[in-house]
């Protein structure tokens, strides 16, 4: 079984997908933070590094999803293929970020790459307001993230709406995080946890 979660930057993701993998001692698969070469680079100068940064997601994403589905195994995924190619490869061609040349090359590739993959088959979706991501992402303190504006959050979590209102991958669960406190509030996390089961069990 393939979980997903999804959500803008700052909504808890990694978070509730560690706490998660722990609950179901399912394997849990991360974004490529860490070791990632390009984001230092893109949040300094998103314009000459958005396509480079965009196709190396889509990359590691895309050989993550192919051993997630080789491993057999139940799987949670913090962020999955579709973020990048619906929500911020187009916001960064909208705000003239990446070149309309750069960004069909991109979507060709992701076009391939999605007809090869099959969807997770249940998409958790993190719902959070500006304040709410502002907030965790001062918290956390990632010194590349301290030039993320209010404007470019926003428009980020607009996308995310649209997505999910049109999402017809497979199952989705919104969960809205404003006021869920995944690690100090066990029952919060509780709440969370009784939805997926309600989701899981409708999936056999």
């Amino acid at each position: 079984m393939h979980i997903a979660v999804a959500g803008n930057i700052g909504a808890g993701k990694t978070t509730l997908t560690e706490l998660l993998a722990k609950h179901y001692k399912w394997e849990a698969h991360f974004e490529d933070v860490v070791d990632n070469p390009y984001l230092d680079d893109f949040y300094t100068q998103m314009a000459r590094w958005s396509f480079n940064l965009q196709i190396y997601f889509l990359n590691t994403r895309y050989r993550q999803i192919l051993k997630i589905r080789e491993s057999g195994k139940n799987v949670i995924q913090d962020r999955t293929i579709y973020e990048d190619a619906f929500i911020f490869a187009p916001n960064l061609h909208a705000m003239g970020l990446m070149t309309n040349r750069d960004f069909q090359n991109y979507i060709g590739l992701f076009d391939l790459m999605e007809s090869l993959v099959q969807p997770p088959d249940l998409l958790i979706y993190l719902r959070s307001s500006i304040p709410n991501l502002v907030n965790q992402i001062h918290k956390r303190g990632r010194e590349y993230e301290n030039s993320i504006s209010i404007d470019y959050l926003s428009r980020l979590n607009e996308r995310y709406e649209a997505w999910a209102e049109g999402y017809e991958g497979g199952k989705l669960l919104i969960v809205n995080v404003d006021d869920l406190d995944f690690v100090s509030e066990p029952e919060h996390l509780g709440e969370v946890i009784n939805k997926i089961d309600a989701e899981i069990n409708g999936l056999f």
